[in-house]
């Protein structure tokens, strides 16, 4: 029986920039709140729950973390990963390979250029709009949906398949 995995990649909401605040304690914007509570929405309506979540350490990271949980249920394992603030696409490859076994749905949470790149290594194939788009420009709150038919350790480049790509735009309540 082959298992199905679900990566999630959402890039943190629109963040503030205050003179003098560093880059990781930077908060989220207005519209950087709204997006993120707009995608939590679109991901509870879609069944689009994770068993377990990864985020960034940095602030604005952890405010679209609250936001979305806002619309999840309140058990999912949730762990602050500081290999993914900063990180490159093959980085964030490395922290899905050491995920381990007990999750079959992830969802990690954190930042450009780094979810943007590692989308675009394991995205293989899916609907080529999608892909495109994706690979176009991957906004603040976007979320790639890839579907991988491996476990975590085996994820590689050219292994998954974009099931969809969200953006706030798409999602937002009219």
């Amino acid at each position: 029986m082959l298992i199905k995995h679900r990566l999630m990649l959402l890039r943190h909401a629109k963040s503030a920039r205050p003179y003098g605040v560093p880059d990781r304690e930077r908060p989220l914007a207005g519209r950087g709140r709204k997006a993120a509570s707009d995608i939590g929405a679109y991901m509870m309506r879609e069944g689009l729950v994770p068993d377990l979540i990864l985020v960034s350490p940095a602030r604005r990271a952890l405010e679209t973390l609250r936001l979305v949980r806002d619309w999840l249920p309140g058990d999912i394992p949730c762990r602050r990963s500081a290999d993914v603030y900063e990180a490159s696409g093959l980085g964030i490859l490395d922290v899905i390979r050491a995920v381990g076994s007990g999750a079959l749905t992830l969802l990690i949470i954190g930042h450009n250029p780094g979810m943007a790149n590692a989308a675009s290594l394991i995205v293989a194939g899916g609907e080529p709009k999608a892909v495109k788009d994706m690979r176009e420009k991957f906004p603040t709150a976007g979320l790639a949906v890839i579907e991988l038919a491996l476990g975590w350790n085996d994820v590689v480049e050219g292994s998954g398949y974009l099931e969809r790509f969200i953006t706030p735009k798409a999602v937002a309540p009219e």
